[in-house]
């Protein structure tokens, strides 16, 4: 641990990118599941999954604490995998936050679905009065092939149920999709499954990413051989095929990672119709869709 900063580190980190500002505070390494092909995040051998020493997490908070009163206004819980925490040490962690951190507003982590079968709705009700008011589901597909295909460990009905959960506990869910995960031949299957289960689960937030692999294809092609990028009007296609399908309420939604060659922000369903128009004009005249070129895209 640095002795000038109180939290033990183990690169690399990783974080959503609305979390810029916040406190990153690791209490997992890694990811517990971490079967996922299309994921690249927590292959190093050094972030094999294991939970953190709860006493080092307490002193730690304790710490910043002393070193910054105040000051910090927003946590993350690290790594992928905070909520495989049982319920118990996730108050431990919240409860000491809420104590040494009394200028914090909003605490947040990822949530795979599986880790909250064993959560019931008020064991994430005592988390979400405790402090933990969002969550990151990477429910990536709703179709049930795609998620076989590349490993997910979750189902349409699984990952429904965690949302539900989530939701009737009063947490925020924000939900992350992967265009182009299903390639060409289950592309509108992913598309229309997608939208089926944000229809159904209706999140405060959804968000679309386009999948990618800078370490290269192998790891997710050894369970898909068949698989192949979409080319742009293929991924536009898609993201048609998914916008037209949505009936949602009042979700907010984003499709501005850097990965996206489109950038799409508005309000669902109020902006469908502002939304559809900006990805037909991407289909049908490219040359007038502001698309970023290839070198303003990554990870």
């Amino acid at each position: 641990m640095n002795p000038d900063f109180p939290i033990r580190y183990i690169e690399p980190v990783f974080r959503p990118p609305s979390e810029a500002d916040s406190l990153i505070l690791p209490i997992t390494n890694g990811c517990s599941w971490n079967k996922c092909t299309y994921c690249e995040m927590y292959t190093a051998p050094q972030k094999k999954f294991a939970l953190r020493d709860e006493d080092e997490t307490l002193e730690s908070i304790r710490c910043l604490g002393e070193g910054y009163g105040r000051g910090v206004q927003r946590v993350f819980l690290g790594d992928g995998d905070a909520m495989a925490l049982s319920t118990r040490r996730l108050m431990a962690v919240l409860e000491a936050i809420r104590t040494h951190l009394p200028g914090v507003r909003r605490i947040s982590s990822y949530c795979l679905p599986r880790n909250v079968r064993s959560k019931s709705v008020a064991d994430l009700t005592a988390l979400r009065e405790a402090g933990l008011s969002l969550a990151y589901v990477g429910a990536e597909s709703g179709d049930d092939e795609v998620l076989r295909k590349v490993n997910k460990g979750e189902t349409f009905e699984s990952t429904r149920d965690a949302l539900d959960k989530l939701g009737a506990a009063g947490i925020t869910r924000s939900v992350m999709l992967l265009n182009g995960l299903g390639g060409p031949t289950l592309s509108s299957a992913h598309a229309e499954n997608s939208a089926r289960l944000a229809n159904a689960t209706q999140p405060e937030f959804l968000a679309t990413l386009v999948v990618s692999f800078p370490q290269g294809e192998a790891r997710f092609r050894a369970n898909f051989p068949e698989w192949e990028p979409l080319d742009l009007p293929a991924l536009f296609r898609e993201m048609e095929t998914f916008l037209q399908a949505l009936e949602l309420k009042r979700t907010v939604f984003r499709s501005d990672h850097a990965s996206n060659w489109l950038v799409l922000k508005g309000t669902l369903g109020a902006d469908k119709e502002r939304l559809l128009a900006q990805v037909r004009t991407a289909i049908a005249a490219p040359q007038n869709a502001p698309l970023r070129p290839a070198w303003m895209r990554g990870l």
